[in-house]
């Protein structure tokens, strides 16, 4: 990097790296703080893919994040740095401005479990995060969406509302409120990051307390109240969630800007849905999505000038239109344009996507290497398919309201006036797997296709909710629907379709066949009429040709299936006088060749699904992973050509997922087909069609971790014996709480670590605090309190026969049952473990439970 201005050394090997503006320099922030920012400041943050796929295809990002309480200075100085950062980094780099509480998803997809916005600035001799920092008391406001975000706020039951979580940090001792209007995933979300908290800043030796609003009065309520005193009134209702709907992001505006003379022209160009052929690589321009969000895309060609003055004039944009100072700015370079930039285009293609598309395509046409596909999720899930369609097919027709089996000789023959269930099974790995395919005709009515939704809810049931659900419009079937009846899918008008033999012969009707295999066929009728056929393809009305000799040959495969004979085949330009006499007489058609059509290089994006007000809200994740499917979520998985729609175990709403992903392509900037396939996929059932688009999958994931209800009794809010919640209330109450200061990130500086019988032996051997050690901070006046007769026994004073497999009224007095394990030598725990306390108290708190349990310590 190039130190005349100012610029750190940048590590080409690590994902993330972050700064803080302090004195006007960039100061690297220590990787155990991410997460963490002061409100006074301003950061600067660098993404960089690693991955070899991510590498090959994605930008890296670059980040200046305003704290609300920020200087201008600090401003002006962090906006300069992403600037000469940028001129290092090259034109691969995606610029985004970030303000404090309005951050984009892309920013808050760094951090997990969520960040923390800390109270004032930092001093240059203070850390970011003081480890086994126990002297501190503070209170934080948690929201628990799908991005998790907390804020330090005022030590007072006026800080509270129903609809969020609180988070009372006391130190030694932690207790999460619940407001009574906070769902169960928002729960499990806000302790993930008190967890977090509690293993980061207290090395895992924190307890943790739960408290939920209206339900019955425990012992982390008296500890809260010890702090916030009594509530005397009733708190303030839950706060209205203001999330931006998709009918709000669907309204994207493009504007040319460029100089005349000395003033500066913003030209409107175009709107939804808008093309790619709009953006001269010569030029710049802003694109304007919903007054939310500020893209400003430059060309190749664009002169160094103007790029320099990209924010600026963003930000003069914004304030001509009135928009909120925080609006949230992106600046994107021809060639390295984000996922979410290309989405808001009708198409997007580049040369070296459409030569991969190309072979992509070509694949499809030869044998299908199943084991392939199921050994490789990832080539599943460009080809879309699970194997080559040779698995078991089952098939019914909705016949008044209910399901009506097809003989198998007919499959592969559907009508337009009708809805069908095609119901598939093959083995992946030698476990039995299920698709079912909704196929709705155009001309099936509402009640035909209520019936076909229900129909299928009654056979997921019967299958114990191992279907995936796939919905699929007429004439955009996917590649494995046509795969499963190998080239023999013949679609009818009307509703007469499987009994065509035996219509009159005078009767003339015209098919058009499209595709050149087994893999990609269809036949669909048409209008028989001249004026229907096209020279680029096949058509059958007794056969006649306008194509290739590959289309040639499916068209006499099909034919047999339609009329039962093979039939004369008819070149263009040789046509018999009775062939027009069929089609009604000679007329104009397309003789034109049809191109085939376009490749799009769109990227997969991922989102959570919530309804407010009725409308649809997405938050997306982006650089997901499996981990970000949470069993309380419906989660949409956007691949361009299909929409996944996954349904965690839990989650509540499932009957509205597939009218949500409906919605999401009505309302889609870039005005996508409503004919889109939309798949459903239960946790636990998903196709490598879909887990082929993460980057890593483990089947066992969810069957190894732990939910919320089940962490909470395993004993999270387990605080102690009752004398050891004495002793806690008993230190609170010998101090008298001061007035909340107004710049400091934690509570009065000089209250004494909450602690319980547990904890004292803990600090004693923990590290200095403040200059002293962490044990001097604890407060004697208890040694002799009657509700404080606590005796104590210091790690490692224990053998471990008087430990082991012990009752707890058979434990030494002083002993902690919860940490039986914390009594033993260094060389005992090490010897049973087969680890170091420290290694122990770092993991999960469910495997230390599971560890415990497995050899007698719990």
């Amino acid at each position: 990097m190039n130190n005349n201005k100012g610029l750190p050394a940048i590590d080409s090997h690590r994902d993330l790296q972050i700064w803080i503006i302090e004195n006007l320099k960039m100061v690297p922030v220590p990787e155990k703080a991410y997460g963490n920012f002061f409100e006074k400041h301003c950061y600067i943050i660098l993404h960089v893919p690693q991955s070899k796929k991510a590498t090959q295809e994605a930008s890296s990002d670059l980040h200046y994040w305003i704290g609300k309480e920020a200087s201008t200075e600090a401003q002006g100085a962090a906006s300069t740095f992403v600037q000469h950062l940028k001129e290092e980094l090259g034109d691969r780099t995606v610029q985004h401005r970030e303000v404090q509480g309005h951050e984009s998803e892309c920013f808050h997809s760094y951090f997990h479990p969520g960040v923390i916005y800390r109270k004032g600035g930092l001093a240059s001799d203070v850390k970011h995060v003081e480890t086994n920092m126990y002297n501190i008391q503070r209170l934080l406001h948690i929201k628990a969406r799908k991005h998790v975000s907390a804020t330090e706020v005022e030590l007072s039951w006026n800080s509270f509302n129903k609809g969020d979580i609180f988070l009372l940090d006391l130190g030694m001792v932690m207790i999460q409120w619940n407001g009574s209007k906070t769902s169960i995933s928002e729960k499990s979300r806000g302790l993930v990051l008190t967890c977090s908290i509690r293993d980061r800043e207290r090395g895992g030796r924190a307890q943790i307390g739960i408290v939920d609003d209206g339900v019955e009065v425990t012992d982390p309520t008296h500890i809260m109240e010890a702090v916030l005193g009594c509530r005397v009134s009733s708190l303030h209702a839950a706060v209205p969630i203001k999330s931006i709907n998709q009918l709000q992001k669907a309204n994207v505006r493009l504007y040319h800007v460029y100089e005349k003379g000395k003033d500066l022209v913003i030209q409107e160009l175009a709107t939804r849905p808008l093309t790619q052929d709009l953006l001269q690589e010569e030029d710049c321009y802003i694109l304007d999505q919903g007054g939310f969000k500020i893209y400003l895309w430059q060309g190749r060609m664009s002169n160094v000038e103007e790029k320099k003055a990209a924010f600026s004039r963003a930000v003069g944009y914004i304030q001509a239109k009135g928009y909120p100072t925080y609006t949230n700015v992106e600046v994107v370079d021809d060639g390295a344009e984000s996922a979410a930039f290309k989405q808001l285009f009708r198409t997007w293609t580049r040369e070296l996507g459409r030569k991969k598309r190309a072979g992509q395509s070509k694949s499809i046409q030869v044998k299908l290497d199943v084991g392939k596909l199921h050994s490789q999720p990832e080539l599943a899930a460009q080809l879309r398919m699970v194997d080559d369609g040779s698995g078991k097919v089952e098939v019914w027709c909705i016949q008044d309201s209910r399901r009506q089996p097809v003989d198998s000789k007919h499959h592969g023959k559907l009508c337009s006036s009708n809805c069908y269930l095609v119901l598939y099974t093959y083995q992946k790995l030698g476990r039995i797997q299920y698709i079912l395919y909704l196929w709705q005709g155009h001309q099936a009515t509402a009640e035909e296709t209520k019936a076909l939704h229900s129909n299928a809810e009654e056979l997921d049931h019967l299958y114990q909710g191992a279907l995936v659900q796939e919905h699929v419009t007429m004439g955009s079937e996917p590649p494995h629907f046509l795969a499963i009846f190998q080239g023999q899918l013949v679609i009818f008008q009307g509703s007469t379709g499987h009994h065509v033999k035996g219509q009159p012969a005078c009767v003339p009707r015209l098919f058009h066949v499209q595709g050149t295999d087994g893999y990609n066929t269809r036949t669909m009728e048409v209008p028989a009429r001249a004026s229907s056929l096209n020279s680029s393809e096949v058509f059958l009305s007794h056969s006649w040709c306008g194509c290739n000799g590959d289309q040639r040959e499916m068209a006499r495969t099909v034919v047999t299936i339609i009329s039962g004979n093979d039939k004369e085949t008819v070149l263009e330009g040789q046509e018999p006088p009775h062939f027009w006499e069929a089609l009604g007489g000679r007329a104009p058609y397309p003789s034109s060749k049809r191109l085939p059509e376009e490749a799009t290089s769109f990227q997969p994006r991922l989102f959570e699904c919530s309804s407010q007000e009725g409308c649809l809200v997405l938050s997306e994740v982006v650089f997901f992973r499996q981990g970000d499917l949470d069993k309380y979520d419906i989660m949409l998985l956007d691949t361009w050509q299909e929409i996944f729609l996954w349904l965690g175990a839990a989650a509540s709403e499932r009957k509205d997922a597939v009218a949500w992903g409906q919605e999401y392509l009505r309302t889609h900037p870039a005005g996508r087909s409503p004919a889109t396939p939309i798949v459903l996929v239960k946790q636990g059932h998903e196709p490598p069609t879909f887990t082929g688009w993460f980057s890593t999958w483990d089947p066992y994931m969810w069957s190894n971790n732990q939910s919320y209800e089940e962490v909470v009794k395993s004993g999270v809010s387990h605080l102690g014996t009752e004398s050891a919640i004495s002793g806690i209330t008993a230190e609170i109450n010998s101090f008298q709480l001061s007035q909340w200061p107004g710049e400091s990130r934690a509570g009065p500086p000089d209250l004494p670590a909450i602690k319980d019988s547990q904890d004292i032996s803990e600090m004693e051997l923990g590290p200095r605090v403040g200059g002293r050690s962490a044990s001097t901070s604890i407060s004697n006046s208890n040694s002799n309190s009657s509700s404080s007769s606590v005796s104590l026994v210091d790690s490692g004073s224990l053998p471990p026969e008087r430990l082991r497999y012990q009752a707890v009224e058979d434990l030494p007095q002083g002993v902690d049952p919860t940490r039986k394990e914390f009594y033993l030598s260094d060389a005992d725990f090490q010897d049973i473990f087969g680890k170091s306390k420290k290694e122990f108290y770092g993991m999960a708190k469910w495997k230390q439970q599971q560890e415990k349990k497995k050899l007698g310590f719990f």
